[in-house]
Protein backbone atom coordinates (compact mmCIF):
# COMPACT_ATOMS: atom_id res chain seq x y z
CA UNK A 1 0.00 0.00 0.00
CA UNK A 2 2.75 2.52 0.95
CA UNK A 3 4.27 2.22 -2.75
CA UNK A 4 0.52 3.71 -4.08
CA UNK A 5 0.22 6.36 -1.75
CA UNK A 6 0.48 9.79 -3.95
CA UNK A 7 3.75 11.84 -3.36
CA UNK A 8 4.38 13.44 0.30
CA UNK A 9 1.34 11.23 1.99
CA UNK A 10 2.14 8.88 4.42
CA UNK A 11 -0.24 6.99 6.10
CA UNK A 12 1.18 5.92 10.26
CA UNK A 13 -1.47 4.28 11.58
CA UNK A 14 -1.75 0.69 12.58
CA UNK A 15 -3.57 -2.03 10.16
CA UNK A 16 -6.83 -1.53 11.03
CA UNK A 17 -10.23 -3.49 8.99
CA UNK A 18 -11.59 -1.93 5.96
CA UNK A 19 -8.25 0.22 5.26
CA UNK A 20 -7.69 -1.14 1.86
CA UNK A 21 -11.37 0.13 0.59
CA UNK A 22 -11.36 3.56 2.43
CA UNK A 23 -7.18 4.62 2.52
CA UNK A 24 -7.05 4.49 -1.61
CA UNK A 25 -4.83 6.27 -3.26
CA UNK A 26 -7.37 8.68 -5.28
CA UNK A 27 -9.24 8.94 -1.84
CA UNK A 28 -5.95 10.36 -0.27
CA UNK A 29 -5.05 12.74 -3.18
CA UNK A 30 -7.99 14.52 -2.27
CA UNK A 31 -7.36 14.52 0.64
CA UNK A 32 -3.90 15.61 0.59
CA UNK A 33 -5.13 18.45 -2.50
CA UNK A 34 -7.28 19.79 0.17
CA UNK A 35 -4.72 19.93 2.64
CA UNK A 36 -2.14 21.47 0.57
CA UNK A 37 -4.92 24.24 -0.38
CA UNK A 38 -6.14 25.10 2.91
CA UNK A 39 -4.60 24.38 5.81
CA UNK A 40 -2.62 27.64 6.04
CA UNK A 41 -5.91 29.59 5.97
CA UNK A 42 -7.08 26.93 8.61
CA UNK A 43 -3.92 27.64 10.94
CA UNK A 44 -4.70 31.34 10.52
CA UNK A 45 -8.09 31.23 11.67
CA UNK A 46 -7.00 29.16 14.89
CA UNK A 47 -4.37 31.90 15.23
CA UNK A 48 -7.28 34.66 14.92
CA UNK A 49 -9.31 32.23 17.45
CA UNK A 50 -6.40 32.59 20.19
CA UNK A 51 -6.10 36.37 20.03
CA UNK A 52 -10.01 37.08 20.38
CA UNK A 53 -9.32 34.75 23.58
CA UNK A 54 -7.00 37.00 24.64
CA UNK A 55 -9.20 40.26 24.28
CA UNK A 56 -12.13 38.42 25.95
CA UNK A 57 -9.85 37.44 28.98
CA UNK A 58 -9.01 41.32 29.35
CA UNK A 59 -12.67 42.43 29.05
CA UNK A 60 -13.45 42.21 25.38
CA UNK A 61 -17.76 41.80 25.15
CA UNK A 62 -18.64 40.18 22.18
CA UNK A 63 -21.13 42.37 20.32
CA UNK A 64 -22.59 42.33 16.50
CA UNK A 65 -20.18 43.00 14.00
CA UNK A 66 -19.96 46.53 12.86
CA UNK A 67 -18.30 45.80 9.70
CA UNK A 68 -20.96 43.59 8.32
CA UNK A 69 -23.91 45.69 9.10
CA UNK A 70 -24.67 45.63 5.57
CA UNK A 71 -25.31 41.77 5.15
CA UNK A 72 -27.75 41.54 8.15
CA UNK A 73 -29.70 44.44 7.23
CA UNK A 74 -29.82 43.06 2.70
CA UNK A 75 -32.27 41.46 1.57
CA UNK A 76 -30.97 37.94 0.34
CA UNK A 77 -31.69 33.50 1.14
CA UNK A 78 -29.97 30.98 0.94
CA UNK A 79 -30.62 28.37 -2.02
CA UNK A 80 -33.52 26.28 -1.82
CA UNK A 81 -33.85 22.94 -0.02
CA UNK A 82 -33.34 19.84 -1.84
CA UNK A 83 -35.97 17.98 -1.86
CA UNK A 84 -34.91 14.94 0.56
CA UNK A 85 -33.45 17.90 3.30
CA UNK A 86 -36.80 19.83 3.05
CA UNK A 87 -38.99 18.33 5.80
CA UNK A 88 -36.56 17.40 8.08
CA UNK A 89 -39.12 17.46 11.82
CA UNK A 90 -37.24 14.73 13.51
CA UNK A 91 -33.16 14.25 13.21
CA UNK A 92 -31.62 11.37 15.09
CA UNK A 93 -27.99 11.47 15.70
CA UNK A 94 -25.41 8.97 16.34
CA UNK A 95 -21.66 7.86 15.95
CA UNK A 96 -20.52 6.76 12.81
CA UNK A 97 -20.69 3.21 13.64
CA UNK A 98 -22.70 0.35 11.66
CA UNK A 99 -25.26 -0.71 14.35
CA UNK A 100 -26.17 2.68 15.24
CA UNK A 101 -26.31 3.64 11.94
CA UNK A 102 -28.59 1.29 10.99
CA UNK A 103 -30.58 1.41 13.32
CA UNK A 104 -30.97 5.50 12.95
CA UNK A 105 -31.29 5.27 9.29
CA UNK A 106 -34.39 2.76 10.07
CA UNK A 107 -35.74 4.75 13.08
CA UNK A 108 -38.66 6.33 10.75
CA UNK A 109 -36.42 10.11 11.70
CA UNK A 110 -36.55 11.97 8.49
CA UNK A 111 -32.95 13.02 9.12
CA UNK A 112 -29.80 10.75 10.25
CA UNK A 113 -26.41 12.66 11.21
CA UNK A 114 -23.44 10.49 11.14
CA UNK A 115 -21.07 11.68 13.31
CA UNK A 116 -17.68 11.59 13.21
CA UNK A 117 -17.20 14.18 16.19
CA UNK A 118 -18.64 14.25 19.18
CA UNK A 119 -19.79 11.45 19.42
CA UNK A 120 -16.98 9.41 17.78
CA UNK A 121 -14.07 8.24 19.71
CA UNK A 122 -11.36 9.19 17.15
CA UNK A 123 -9.73 5.25 17.27
CA UNK A 124 -7.92 4.89 13.92
CA UNK A 125 -10.85 1.69 13.82
CA UNK A 126 -13.09 3.75 14.29
CA UNK A 127 -12.34 6.76 11.71
CA UNK A 128 -11.21 4.10 9.08
CA UNK A 129 -14.46 2.06 10.00
CA UNK A 130 -16.76 5.33 10.12
CA UNK A 131 -15.48 6.36 6.97
CA UNK A 132 -16.28 2.25 5.37
CA UNK A 133 -19.57 2.34 6.89
CA UNK A 134 -20.78 5.99 5.31
CA UNK A 135 -19.70 4.41 1.72
CA UNK A 136 -21.98 1.73 2.42
CA UNK A 137 -24.65 3.44 3.81
CA UNK A 138 -25.03 5.39 0.54
CA UNK A 139 -24.90 2.49 -1.38
CA UNK A 140 -27.57 0.90 0.52
CA UNK A 141 -25.82 -1.82 1.73
CA UNK A 142 -24.58 -1.15 5.18
CA UNK A 143 -25.31 -4.52 6.72
CA UNK A 144 -23.92 -6.10 10.53
CA UNK A 145 -23.61 -9.63 11.53
CA UNK A 146 -24.12 -10.47 15.25
CA UNK A 147 -24.19 -13.58 17.24
CA UNK A 148 -28.04 -12.71 17.96
CA UNK A 149 -29.12 -10.77 15.13
CA UNK A 150 -28.30 -9.29 11.41
CA UNK A 151 -29.12 -5.75 11.25
CA UNK A 152 -29.62 -4.59 7.52
CA UNK A 153 -31.12 -1.46 6.17
CA UNK A 154 -34.75 -0.97 5.29
CA UNK A 155 -36.06 0.11 2.09
CA UNK A 156 -37.28 3.44 3.07
CA UNK A 157 -34.05 5.32 5.21
CA UNK A 158 -33.44 8.42 6.55
CA UNK A 159 -31.90 10.99 4.82
CA UNK A 160 -27.79 10.70 5.53
CA UNK A 161 -26.13 13.69 6.57
CA UNK A 162 -22.25 13.28 8.40
CA UNK A 163 -20.62 15.75 10.49
CA UNK A 164 -17.12 15.99 10.33
CA UNK A 165 -14.42 17.23 12.91
CA UNK A 166 -14.00 20.65 13.80
CA UNK A 167 -11.41 22.63 12.44
CA UNK A 168 -8.84 22.58 16.02
CA UNK A 169 -8.14 18.85 15.32
CA UNK A 170 -6.19 16.80 13.53
CA UNK A 171 -5.69 13.28 12.42
CA UNK A 172 -2.33 11.92 13.17
CA UNK A 173 -2.68 8.62 11.42
CA UNK A 174 -2.18 10.38 7.81
CA UNK A 175 0.48 13.02 7.47
CA UNK A 176 0.81 15.10 4.36
CA UNK A 177 4.30 16.68 3.54
CA UNK A 178 5.07 15.28 6.94
CA UNK A 179 2.52 17.56 9.29
CA UNK A 180 -0.72 15.91 10.66
CA UNK A 181 -3.59 16.16 8.17
CA UNK A 182 -6.71 18.15 9.35
CA UNK A 183 -9.38 16.06 10.52
CA UNK A 184 -11.82 18.28 8.79
CA UNK A 185 -10.32 17.39 5.68
CA UNK A 186 -9.85 14.69 6.27
CA UNK A 187 -13.00 13.75 7.32
CA UNK A 188 -15.03 15.73 4.38
CA UNK A 189 -12.31 14.96 1.89
CA UNK A 190 -12.97 11.02 2.18
CA UNK A 191 -16.69 11.78 2.15
CA UNK A 192 -16.72 13.39 -0.87
CA UNK A 193 -13.84 10.85 -2.66
CA UNK A 194 -16.04 8.00 -2.08
CA UNK A 195 -19.47 9.24 -2.09
CA UNK A 196 -20.28 12.29 -3.67
CA UNK A 197 -20.65 11.11 -7.08
CA UNK A 198 -22.79 8.54 -5.65
CA UNK A 199 -24.90 10.26 -3.78
CA UNK A 200 -25.72 12.99 -6.36
CA UNK A 201 -25.89 9.72 -9.02
CA UNK A 202 -28.81 8.71 -6.35
CA UNK A 203 -30.68 12.06 -6.05
CA UNK A 204 -28.97 13.39 -3.05
CA UNK A 205 -25.54 15.06 -2.19
CA UNK A 206 -22.84 14.91 0.09
CA UNK A 207 -25.05 16.61 3.40
CA UNK A 208 -22.94 17.89 6.26
CA UNK A 209 -23.06 19.22 9.70
CA UNK A 210 -20.92 21.52 10.36
CA UNK A 211 -19.24 22.12 13.97
CA UNK A 212 -17.71 24.70 16.65
CA UNK A 213 -17.82 27.32 14.07
CA UNK A 214 -16.74 31.06 16.04
CA UNK A 215 -17.72 32.97 13.14
CA UNK A 216 -18.44 33.98 9.39
CA UNK A 217 -14.47 33.70 8.43
CA UNK A 218 -14.52 29.87 9.23
CA UNK A 219 -17.85 29.65 7.42
CA UNK A 220 -16.03 31.65 4.34
CA UNK A 221 -12.67 29.19 4.42
CA UNK A 222 -15.70 25.70 4.42
CA UNK A 223 -17.14 27.40 1.41
CA UNK A 224 -13.92 27.61 0.22
CA UNK A 225 -13.61 23.67 0.40
CA UNK A 226 -17.33 23.21 -0.80
CA UNK A 227 -16.09 24.61 -4.18
CA UNK A 228 -12.77 22.94 -4.66
CA UNK A 229 -14.11 19.43 -3.39
CA UNK A 230 -16.94 19.69 -5.50
CA UNK A 231 -14.79 20.55 -8.69
CA UNK A 232 -12.55 17.99 -7.79
CA UNK A 233 -15.00 14.92 -7.69
CA UNK A 234 -16.90 16.32 -10.69
CA UNK A 235 -20.19 17.17 -8.94
CA UNK A 236 -22.11 20.41 -9.63
CA UNK A 237 -21.80 23.47 -7.87
CA UNK A 238 -24.13 23.48 -4.97
CA UNK A 239 -24.13 19.56 -4.42
CA UNK A 240 -22.93 19.83 -1.26
CA UNK A 241 -25.20 21.48 1.66
CA UNK A 242 -24.34 21.95 4.90
CA UNK A 243 -26.08 23.06 8.32
CA UNK A 244 -23.86 25.01 11.00
CA UNK A 245 -24.22 24.15 14.57
CA UNK A 246 -24.60 27.59 16.58
CA UNK A 247 -22.49 25.89 19.42
CA UNK A 248 -20.38 29.29 20.63
CA UNK A 249 -21.25 31.86 21.89
CA UNK A 250 -19.30 34.11 19.32
CA UNK A 251 -21.05 32.48 16.21
CA UNK A 252 -24.12 33.19 17.97
CA UNK A 253 -23.91 37.33 17.26
CA UNK A 254 -22.72 36.06 13.64
CA UNK A 255 -25.26 33.86 12.29
CA UNK A 256 -26.61 36.12 9.41
CA UNK A 257 -23.06 36.34 8.21
CA UNK A 258 -22.58 32.35 8.38
CA UNK A 259 -25.09 31.78 6.29
CA UNK A 260 -24.15 34.27 3.84
CA UNK A 261 -20.96 33.21 3.71
CA UNK A 262 -22.34 29.24 2.89
CA UNK A 263 -25.15 30.78 0.98
CA UNK A 264 -24.93 28.44 -1.92
CA UNK A 265 -24.62 25.46 0.20
CA UNK A 266 -26.35 26.50 3.37
CA UNK A 267 -29.39 24.10 4.41
CA UNK A 268 -29.64 25.72 8.38
CA UNK A 269 -29.12 26.34 11.57
CA UNK A 270 -28.67 24.35 14.56
CA UNK A 271 -28.99 24.91 18.18
CA UNK A 272 -25.95 22.91 19.80
CA UNK A 273 -27.29 23.71 22.95
CA UNK A 274 -24.23 21.39 24.88
CA UNK A 275 -21.10 22.90 23.36
CA UNK A 276 -22.75 26.10 23.53
CA UNK A 277 -22.78 26.31 27.13
CA UNK A 278 -19.75 24.85 27.11
CA UNK A 279 -18.58 27.69 25.04
CA UNK A 280 -19.97 30.61 27.26
CA UNK A 281 -18.20 28.81 30.23
CA UNK A 282 -15.23 28.51 28.17
CA UNK A 283 -14.90 32.00 26.90
CA UNK A 284 -15.90 33.98 29.76
CA UNK A 285 -14.32 31.60 32.61
CA UNK A 286 -12.00 34.40 34.61
CA UNK A 287 -15.17 36.42 35.06
CA UNK A 288 -17.20 35.76 37.83
CA UNK A 289 -20.00 37.29 36.52
CA UNK A 290 -20.91 34.20 33.98
CA UNK A 291 -20.59 32.15 36.58
CA UNK A 292 -23.11 28.94 36.38
CA UNK A 293 -24.54 26.90 38.40
CA UNK A 294 -25.26 23.31 38.42
CA UNK A 295 -25.45 21.66 35.19
CA UNK A 296 -29.39 20.54 35.59
CA UNK A 297 -30.44 24.25 36.50
CA UNK A 298 -29.13 25.30 32.89
CA UNK A 299 -32.01 24.37 31.08
CA UNK A 300 -33.37 25.41 27.76
CA UNK A 301 -35.88 27.31 29.26
CA UNK A 302 -33.32 30.31 31.07
CA UNK A 303 -33.11 33.38 29.58
CA UNK A 304 -30.11 33.58 28.17
CA UNK A 305 -30.53 30.05 26.02
CA UNK A 306 -34.04 31.34 25.21
CA UNK A 307 -32.33 34.70 23.71
CA UNK A 308 -30.17 32.71 21.82
CA UNK A 309 -32.66 29.88 20.01
CA UNK A 310 -35.51 32.65 19.05
CA UNK A 311 -32.49 34.89 17.63
CA UNK A 312 -31.85 31.89 15.92
CA UNK A 313 -34.83 31.00 14.62
CA UNK A 314 -35.69 34.53 13.21
CA UNK A 315 -32.51 34.57 11.41
CA UNK A 316 -33.13 31.15 9.44
CA UNK A 317 -36.53 31.95 8.32
CA UNK A 318 -35.79 35.30 7.30
CA UNK A 319 -32.77 33.80 5.08
CA UNK A 320 -35.09 30.88 4.13
CA UNK A 321 -32.93 28.39 5.69
CA UNK A 322 -34.09 25.73 8.33
CA UNK A 323 -34.02 26.40 12.05
CA UNK A 324 -33.09 22.97 13.91
CA UNK A 325 -33.71 22.40 17.29
CA UNK A 326 -31.20 20.62 19.63
CA UNK A 327 -30.74 17.77 21.55
CA UNK A 328 -32.39 16.35 24.91
CA UNK A 329 -30.19 14.39 26.59
CA UNK A 330 -32.88 12.11 28.48
CA UNK A 331 -33.34 8.58 26.58
CA UNK A 332 -35.36 5.58 27.98
CA UNK A 333 -34.66 2.89 29.74
CA UNK A 334 -36.27 0.16 29.09
CA UNK A 335 -35.22 -2.27 31.60
CA UNK A 336 -37.13 0.76 34.42
CA UNK A 337 -40.37 1.94 32.75
CA UNK A 338 -40.74 4.78 35.11
CA UNK A 339 -37.03 6.18 33.92
CA UNK A 340 -38.46 5.80 30.41
CA UNK A 341 -41.64 7.15 31.48
CA UNK A 342 -39.76 10.12 32.65
CA UNK A 343 -37.69 10.26 30.02
CA UNK A 344 -40.48 10.75 27.43
CA UNK A 345 -42.35 13.64 29.39
CA UNK A 346 -39.33 15.60 29.57
CA UNK A 347 -38.61 15.01 25.65
CA UNK A 348 -41.69 15.94 24.82
CA UNK A 349 -42.12 19.17 27.15
CA UNK A 350 -38.84 20.13 25.22
CA UNK A 351 -39.86 19.38 21.68
CA UNK A 352 -42.99 21.32 22.17
CA UNK A 353 -41.02 24.65 23.34
CA UNK A 354 -39.00 23.98 20.06
CA UNK A 355 -42.37 23.53 17.42
CA UNK A 356 -44.17 26.13 19.29
CA UNK A 357 -40.71 28.54 18.93
CA UNK A 358 -40.85 28.37 15.24
CA UNK A 359 -38.21 25.56 14.58
CA UNK A 360 -38.55 23.46 11.41
CA UNK A 361 -37.63 20.40 12.90
CA UNK A 362 -35.57 18.78 16.34
CA UNK A 363 -32.54 15.76 17.13
CA UNK A 364 -32.71 13.00 19.09
CA UNK A 365 -30.86 10.71 20.65
CA UNK A 366 -32.31 7.19 20.42
CA UNK A 367 -34.74 5.27 17.58
CA UNK A 368 -37.98 5.32 20.84
CA UNK A 369 -37.70 8.97 21.24
CA UNK A 370 -38.29 9.53 17.48
CA UNK A 371 -42.69 8.73 17.23
CA UNK A 372 -42.60 11.23 20.36
CA UNK A 373 -40.94 13.90 18.40
CA UNK A 374 -42.99 13.46 15.53
CA UNK A 375 -46.16 13.69 17.13
CA UNK A 376 -45.29 17.21 18.67
CA UNK A 377 -43.95 18.46 15.22
CA UNK A 378 -46.70 16.75 13.00
CA UNK A 379 -49.17 18.78 15.21
CA UNK A 380 -47.86 21.66 14.62
CA UNK A 381 -46.20 21.25 10.65
CA UNK A 382 -49.09 18.90 9.86
CA UNK A 383 -48.81 17.98 5.95
CA UNK A 384 -46.18 21.08 5.45
CA UNK A 385 -42.05 20.16 5.01
CA UNK A 386 -41.30 23.40 7.31
CA UNK A 387 -42.76 26.09 8.57
CA UNK A 388 -40.21 28.63 7.36
CA UNK A 389 -42.94 31.38 6.74
CA UNK A 390 -43.09 32.20 10.51
CA UNK A 391 -40.59 34.87 10.56
CA UNK A 392 -40.78 35.95 14.17
CA UNK A 393 -40.56 39.46 13.43
CA UNK A 394 -41.63 40.12 17.22
CA UNK A 395 -38.25 38.31 18.29
CA UNK A 396 -35.45 41.48 19.12
CA UNK A 397 -32.40 40.26 20.93
CA UNK A 398 -29.51 42.34 22.23
CA UNK A 399 -25.80 41.39 22.76
CA UNK A 400 -26.89 42.05 26.00
CA UNK A 401 -29.56 39.38 26.71
CA UNK A 402 -26.84 36.93 24.75
CA UNK A 403 -24.84 37.92 27.41
CA UNK A 404 -27.06 38.27 30.50
CA UNK A 405 -26.11 34.35 31.91
CA UNK A 406 -27.97 35.31 35.30
CA UNK A 407 -30.56 32.62 36.73
CA UNK A 408 -32.65 33.27 39.09
CA UNK A 409 -32.74 30.42 42.17
CA UNK A 410 -29.37 29.09 40.32
CA UNK A 411 -27.17 27.56 42.78
CA UNK A 412 -24.06 25.24 42.87
CA UNK A 413 -24.60 22.16 45.01
CA UNK A 414 -22.11 18.62 46.43
CA UNK A 415 -24.90 17.06 44.30
CA UNK A 416 -23.80 19.28 41.05
CA UNK A 417 -20.14 18.82 41.94
CA UNK A 418 -20.30 14.80 42.01
CA UNK A 419 -22.29 14.64 39.45
CA UNK A 420 -19.86 16.30 37.17
CA UNK A 421 -17.28 14.64 38.55
CA UNK A 422 -19.00 11.00 38.36
CA UNK A 423 -19.37 12.53 34.55
CA UNK A 424 -16.19 13.10 33.75
CA UNK A 425 -14.86 10.10 34.67
CA UNK A 426 -17.25 7.48 33.36
CA UNK A 427 -17.44 9.37 30.26
CA UNK A 428 -13.35 9.66 29.62
CA UNK A 429 -13.16 5.92 30.33
CA UNK A 430 -16.03 5.16 27.96
CA UNK A 431 -14.25 7.45 25.42
CA UNK A 432 -10.47 6.41 25.92
CA UNK A 433 -11.89 2.85 25.41
CA UNK A 434 -12.93 3.52 21.90
CA UNK A 435 -17.08 4.83 22.73
CA UNK A 436 -17.91 8.57 22.44
CA UNK A 437 -21.29 7.86 23.13
CA UNK A 438 -22.10 6.76 26.54
CA UNK A 439 -25.42 6.19 28.66
CA UNK A 440 -24.56 7.40 31.52
CA UNK A 441 -27.35 7.98 34.57
CA UNK A 442 -30.48 7.96 31.52
CA UNK A 443 -28.43 10.74 29.17
CA UNK A 444 -26.78 10.40 26.84
CA UNK A 445 -23.55 11.47 27.08
CA UNK A 446 -21.05 12.98 24.46
CA UNK A 447 -18.00 15.21 24.35
CA UNK A 448 -20.02 18.46 24.34
CA UNK A 449 -21.49 17.19 27.63
CA UNK A 450 -18.47 16.15 29.65
CA UNK A 451 -16.80 19.71 27.88
CA UNK A 452 -19.78 21.24 30.19
CA UNK A 453 -18.58 19.27 33.38
CA UNK A 454 -15.26 19.03 33.65
CA UNK A 455 -15.31 23.04 32.45
CA UNK A 456 -17.88 23.65 35.55
CA UNK A 457 -15.38 21.76 37.91
CA UNK A 458 -12.71 24.18 36.55
CA UNK A 459 -14.77 27.15 36.66
CA UNK A 460 -15.83 26.90 40.23
CA UNK A 461 -12.56 26.05 41.84
CA UNK A 462 -10.96 29.03 40.01
CA UNK A 463 -13.41 31.47 41.81
CA UNK A 464 -13.89 29.50 44.90
CA UNK A 465 -17.90 29.01 44.30
CA UNK A 466 -19.41 28.86 47.36
CA UNK A 467 -22.18 26.26 47.70
CA UNK A 468 -25.46 26.02 49.16
CA UNK A 469 -23.90 24.19 52.05
CA UNK A 470 -21.46 27.37 52.99
CA UNK A 471 -18.26 25.20 51.69
CA UNK A 472 -15.99 26.85 48.94
CA UNK A 473 -15.07 25.02 46.17
CA UNK A 474 -11.53 23.87 46.25
CA UNK A 475 -9.08 21.54 44.74
CA UNK A 476 -9.08 19.46 48.19
CA UNK A 477 -13.23 19.11 48.06
CA UNK A 478 -12.63 18.32 44.18
CA UNK A 479 -10.04 15.39 45.10
CA UNK A 480 -12.01 14.16 47.79
CA UNK A 481 -15.17 13.96 45.79
CA UNK A 482 -12.93 12.21 42.60
CA UNK A 483 -11.79 9.58 45.00
CA UNK A 484 -15.29 8.83 46.21
CA UNK A 485 -16.77 8.38 42.48
CA UNK A 486 -13.78 6.57 41.19
CA UNK A 487 -13.99 3.91 44.11
CA UNK A 488 -17.98 3.59 43.49
CA UNK A 489 -17.16 3.15 39.81
CA UNK A 490 -14.43 0.35 40.09
CA UNK A 491 -11.42 2.14 40.77
CA UNK A 492 -8.19 2.44 38.92
CA UNK A 493 -8.05 -0.64 37.49
CA UNK A 494 -11.12 -0.84 35.99
CA UNK A 495 -11.27 -0.33 32.21
CA UNK A 496 -9.12 3.37 31.80
CA UNK A 497 -10.78 5.04 35.07
CA UNK A 498 -6.93 5.51 35.98
CA UNK A 499 -6.38 7.44 32.72
CA UNK A 500 -9.71 9.08 33.29
CA UNK A 501 -9.21 10.10 36.39
CA UNK A 502 -5.81 11.52 35.66
CA UNK A 503 -6.90 13.64 32.34
CA UNK A 504 -9.76 14.94 34.63
CA UNK A 505 -7.46 15.90 37.19
CA UNK A 506 -5.64 18.60 34.72
CA UNK A 507 -8.23 20.14 32.94
CA UNK A 508 -9.77 20.31 36.65
CA UNK A 509 -6.77 21.49 38.58
CA UNK A 510 -4.17 23.17 36.28
CA UNK A 511 -3.73 26.40 35.91
CA UNK A 512 -4.36 27.07 32.42
CA UNK A 513 -7.59 26.45 31.11
CA UNK A 514 -7.62 23.24 28.46
CA UNK A 515 -9.19 24.02 24.89
CA UNK A 516 -11.45 20.99 24.52
CA UNK A 517 -10.61 18.06 26.77
CA UNK A 518 -10.42 15.67 23.23
CA UNK A 519 -7.34 17.62 22.22
CA UNK A 520 -5.47 16.24 25.17
CA UNK A 521 -7.42 12.82 25.13
CA UNK A 522 -6.60 12.32 22.08
CA UNK A 523 -2.71 11.60 22.92
CA UNK A 524 -3.65 8.92 25.00
CA UNK A 525 -5.82 7.22 22.61
CA UNK A 526 -4.37 3.69 21.27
Amino acid sequence: MTADLPAGVEVVGPPVPGADDVLTASALAIVADLQRRFAPAREELLAARAARDEALAEGLRPAFLPETAEVRAADWWVAPAPPNLDDRRVEITGPAEPKMMINALNSGARVFMADLEDALSPTWANVVGGQGALRAAVRGTLELRTPDKQYRLAERTATLVVRPRGWHLVERHVLVDGAPVSASLFDVGMFLAHNGVEAVRRGSGPYLYLAKLEGHREARLWNDVFVAGQAVVGIPLGSIRATVLIETILAAFEMDEILYELRDHAAGLNAGRWDYIFSIIKKFRDRPDFVLPDRGQVTMAVPFMRAYTQLLVRTCHRRGAHAIGGMSAFIPNRREPEVTANALVRVREDKVREAGDGFDGTWVAHPDLVPVAAEVFDGVLGDRPNQKERLREDVRVTPAELLDVAIPGGAVTEAGIRQDVSVGLRYLDAWLRGNGAAAIDDLMEDAATAEISRSQLWQWRRHRTTLTDGRSMSSELYAAIRDEELARHGGRTSGRLGDAADLLDRLVLDDSFAEFLTLDAYRLLG
